[in-house]
């Protein structure tokens, strides 16, 4: 690493990010950061003022890319189970594309003080409702199960795919198309009204 790459404050927040990730907030220090970067404590602090400001933009980053995700899902897909699928497909690849911010995202951000985290959460909750709300469609068109609840849906779908990170290999047998599939597949049993699926299969034997 060059001594330009080294002093960038960009190279600093992908560092933290990794550490964070990896050892947790509260397991990395300021010196742990300087090891990882050939840096003295004190110069990292002529990027950033403190280790918090670290783990407050490396979770901020990792709430656009989630947002950009579902606005790319809504945008670009209609039905639905359509989207609902998309949005799936894009969660899991933020996921796994940018493990570090994600899970940093999901399981460091309860370290930051009381004013940052009712914004994450908040934020948070926001991205959930997005799910939410494409379910309790899809039950109003039919797509879903009407005993299906929008709430307790959005929450499990979600837990399902935040645990993804913690077990999936990128050098294993499943493929990251494969991974969308069988989410999907698992998933979508769960939601659909069996027997509009069965109807439409038949009509589209005919």
């Amino acid at each position: 690493m060059t001594a330009t790459n080294r002093n960038s404050r960009e190279t600093v927040i992908q560092a933290a990010g990794k550490l964070f990730a990896l050892r947790g907030y509260h397991g990395t220090s300021m010196k742990d950061l300087g090891d990882e970067l050939g840096l003295l404590k004190s110069s990292i602090y002529s990027h950033v003022s403190s280790k918090e400001d670290l783990l407050l933009e490396v979770v901020r980053r990792a709430e656009r890319l989630f947002n950009e995700s579902a606005r790319n899902a809504l945008d670009t897909t209609s039905g639905e189970a359509a989207r609902l699928q998309a949005l799936i497909k894009g969660h899991l690849e933020v996921i796994l594309d940018h493990r570090d911010e994600a899970s940093t995202f999901l399981n460091e951000a309860r370290a930051l003080d009381n004013r940052y985290r009712e914004a994450v959460i908040a934020a948070r909750d926001g991205y959930e409702r997005i799910f939410r709300r494409v379910i309790r469609a899809g039950v109003r068109s039919g797509e879903f199960h009407n005993r299906v609840d929008p709430v307790m849906a959005s929450i499990f779908i979600l837990s399902i795919l935040n645990a993804v990170g913690r077990w999936y290999r990128p050098d294993g047998e499943l493929g990251l198309e494969d991974l969308v599939k069988e989410t999907w597949d698992f998933i979508n049993s769960g939601l659909a009204d069996s027997q509009l699926q069965g109807r439409a299969e038949r009509t589209s034997q005919a």
